[in-house]
């Protein structure tokens, strides 16, 4: 059954691209969100690449209006601005707490932490929460003790994920269906009908210039966001306190987030507006999978044996 005059196959297959990246982008905040809550703690990541991550976000955001680029593109930017609020929210809030908690202990005993303090918690080497988390103890399990019910009841499993990669990779597959039914449902709504050409202006009109600016700029933000994590996990030999989740569908949002963008038009003119953003989406791919290397360089399983060797 052939599409409707209203939409054309590179509208289309922008769509579904578009609609499996924005289920990767509203899913991604979850797993992380979780193992924080969890643990109670955001020490994992790494303030810096939250805020440049913002900023990229926010510069995309204003290229993005300003030169007209995918729909699917622009809505996905509003909802990383979004996104990236509600992450550092709760980061804030939980390295707030904690903060407070050790300067009231610190003052109650007269005395600065030491390595008998109960600050200093020992390391969990199970993952809990969702598939591939790796996170740090929180005081809750501490307080729970070894009480089998009471971990049942808060959702602290003592097991570890035998393959969380395969998990992880499940919930991927569910991710892409999810994504490319929702764009058929929008699409039988008549969501893509549009009575006529929105006006682009042209790459040489000052406002695609900004935009082209604004777009370079962001691309630029991404590239450098995760620069601070991946230190971090180097610095700490340890990715505790991260979902393996979240960058998994970080990957598969950006990859089909340039898929989106590159599908909707393939002339000359668009594909140099589109440059920025294809920068930005899909290289950082590649710091992503230093980080994915990482998560399995610094897994507590590895890091038990001798020399830490595989």
């Amino acid at each position: 059954m052939p599409l409707s005059l209203n939409v054309s196959a590179n509208e289309a297959l922008s769509g579904i691209f578009g609609s499996i990246s924005l289920t990767s982008w509203i899913c991604l905040l979850l797993p992380q969100l979780i193992t924080n809550y969890k643990a109670k703690s955001a020490e994992g990541l790494s303030m810096g690449f939250l805020a440049i991550w913002l900023f990229g976000d926010i510069a995309n955001l204003s290229g993005a209006l300003v030169t007209g680029i995918a729909p699917t593109a622009t809505t996905l930017a509003a909802y990383f601005c979004f996104s990236d609020l509600v992450l550092i929210m709760q980061c804030l809030y939980y390295n707030t707490i904690n903060a407070r908690r050790a300067r009231q202990r610190t003052r109650s005993t007269g005395t600065e932490a030491s390595e008998d303090s109960p600050l200093l918690r020992p390391r969990r080497r199970s993952s809990t929460g969702l598939p591939g988390s790796q996170r740090r103890n929180s005081t809750r399990h501490e307080e729970s003790g070894f009480d089998p019910i009471t971990r049942i009841v808060t959702g602290e499993d003592e097991t570890p994920d035998s393959n969380p990669w395969l998990h992880n990779s499940l919930s991927l597959a569910a991710v892409y269906i999810v994504g490319a039914l929702g764009w058929f449902v929008s699409y039988k709504v008549g969501a893509w009908d549009k009575p006529e050409e929105p006006d682009v202006p042209t790459t040489a009109s000052p406002v695609a210039i900004v935009g082209m600016v604004l777009g370079y700029l962001s691309a630029l933000c991404y590239l450098c966001a995760r620069i601070p994590q991946i230190l971090k996990n180097y610095r700490e030999k340890s990715c505790e306190g991260l979902a393996l989740l979240f960058f998994l569908l970080s990957l598969s949002g950006n990859l089909t987030y340039g898929a989106s963008v590159f599908s909707y038009s393939q002339e000359p003119d668009y594909i140099i507006k589109a440059i920025p953003w294809l920068l930005g989406s899909l290289g950082t791919m590649v710091e992503d999978c230093i980080i994915f290397y990482q998560f399995r360089i610094y897994s507590p399983e590895r890091q038990a044996k001798p020399n830490g060797t595989a």
